[in-house]
C-alpha cells in the first residue's frame, strides 16, 4: 500500500449502510487515512464538511433529501479546499460529466477495484483529475473530456431551492413536508415549483418524477423504497 505525505481525512456519505462499511474496511488498509464522519444524505455530507473540513469526501450520487450532484455544488462553491469524488452504480455519460459540472475531483464506479481507490485518493490530494479506469478508456474513445465539461443540463436552468424541491417531489414528499423540511412556507413551495416546472417544460407531479429519474436525482430502487 502507499504512503500518503500527509494524513487524509475522509467523509464517507451513502445512503446503504453496508456500502459505507465495505469502503470504510478499505480505507481503514490505507496508511495515513482516516475517516472523520459518515453521513446518508446530502445535508448531513454538509454539515459534517462544516465540522471536520477534510481532504475528501467519497460522495454517492443518489441519497435521499439532497443528491450527491447537489451537495457536491455546494462544497465546491463553499468549501473548495474539499476534494469530492463521486461514486456511481452507474457508467453512462450524463452522471459523469454532470458530476465534472457540479464541481467533483473525481469519479468511481463502486465496481471498481481496490487499488483505483487509492490512486484515487492520490490524485485528488495532489490537485489533479481522476476518472476510474473505465470511464477514461471510454473517454479516450468517443469524446474529449472538455467537450464533455461544456455540455449544458436543464438541471443548471433550476436554482439550488428549485432542484432541492424537485428531488423532494420525485421522494414523494407533499407541499407541507417539504415546506417543513426546508423551513419555508407552502406558498413558496408552489412558487418554486411552478418556476422549476415551467423552466423544464413539465408540468405535472408524475411527469417530474419521470424527469428525476432519468436524470439520477433519484434512483428507482430509492422510489419503489419510498
Amino acid at each position: 500500500m502507499k504512503r500518503f505525505n500527509k494524513p487524509v481525512r475522509v467523509i464517507l456519505a451513502d445512503d446503504h449502510t453496508l456500502v459505507r462499511a465495505g469502503i470504510r474496511a478499505l480505507l481503514d488498509k490505507f496508511t495515513g487515512v482516516e475517516v472523520v464522519g459518515e453521513a446518508s444524505d446530502g445535508r448531513e455530507v454538509l454539515n459534517l464538511v462544516k465540522r471536520h473540513r477534510p481532504e475528501v469526501v467519497l460522495m454517492d450520487i443518489s441519497m435521499p433529501g439532497m443528491n450527491g450532484l447537489e451537495a457536491t455544488a455546494r462544497i465546491a462553491r463553499d468549501f473548495a479546499e474539499v476534494k469530492v469524488i463521486m461514486l456511481s452504480m452507474h457508467s453512462n455519460e450524463d452522471y459523469y460529466w454532470r458530476a465534472l459540472k457540479a464541481g467533483a475531483a473525481g469519479f468511481m464506479l463502486k465496481k471498481a477495484a481496490t487499488a483505483e481507490l487509492e490512486n484515487a485518493l492520490q490524485r485528488v490530494v495532489r490537485g489533479e483529475i481522476f476518472l476510474c479506469h473505465e470511464i477514461s478508456a471510454r473517454l479516450r474513445k468517443k469524446t474529449p473530456l472538455q467537450a464533455i465539461a461544456g455540455r449544458k443540463s436543464p438541471l443548471e436552468n433550476l436554482t439550488e431551492r428549485q432542484r432541492e424541491i424537485l428531488q423532494l417531489i420525485a421522494e414523494g414528499q407533499n407541499t407541507k413536508e417539504i415546506g417543513e423540511i426546508l423551513k419555508i412556507s407552502p406558498k413558496t413551495v408552489e412558487y418554486h415549483r411552478m418556476k422549476l416546472m415551467n423552466a423544464l417544460d413539465v408540468h405535472d407531479v408524475p411527469g417530474l418524477v419521470r424527469y428525476a429519474l432519468r436524470v439520477g436525482l433519484i434512483s428507482e430502487e430509492g422510489l419503489t423504497a419510498g
